[in-house]
């Protein structure tokens, strides 16, 4: 997997490395140990699937108060979407910054957004 740093820290686009032949490809998606070098809690709590009917479509951004913050991993297996996670840290020096990344079924690539910071597709 290739950690990429955004101007938030703590929030990584990650891109994994594919490992392909002509059948196809193998990519690792998530790895505890190279998710700890990079200060990712690597701890998997919960796994949710979302589906959006319609194009053009905002959820909204979502995200956990003390003591129930919880580090978000952001992905697209269908479509696409346009994610974006944004700063909510007081004592941070991006406070109310934001990045967004596009994530598609084809790029296979994902957010990753610490506790903190609100996330949103």
């Amino acid at each position: 997997m290739i950690f990429k740093e955004t101007k938030i820290a703590g929030v990584f686009l990650l891109e994994p490395e594919r490992l392909g032949d002509d059948r196809g490809f193998f990519a690792r998606m998530w790895y505890q140990p190279e998710s700890a070098d990079h200060g990712v809690d690597p701890r998997v709590v919960q796994c949710n699937l979302s589906f959006i009917r319609t194009r053009a479509r905002w959820r909204g951004m979502h995200f956990q108060r003390a003591p129930h913050e919880e580090t978000k991993v952001v992905r697209c297996t269908m479509g696409a979407v346009f994610d974006v996670a944004v700063d909510l840290r007081r004592d941070s020096p991006t406070f109310r910054q934001w990045v967004g990344a596009p994530l598609t079924a084809e790029n296979r690539e994902m957010l990753v957004i610490p506790p903190g910071c609100a996330t949103g597709t």
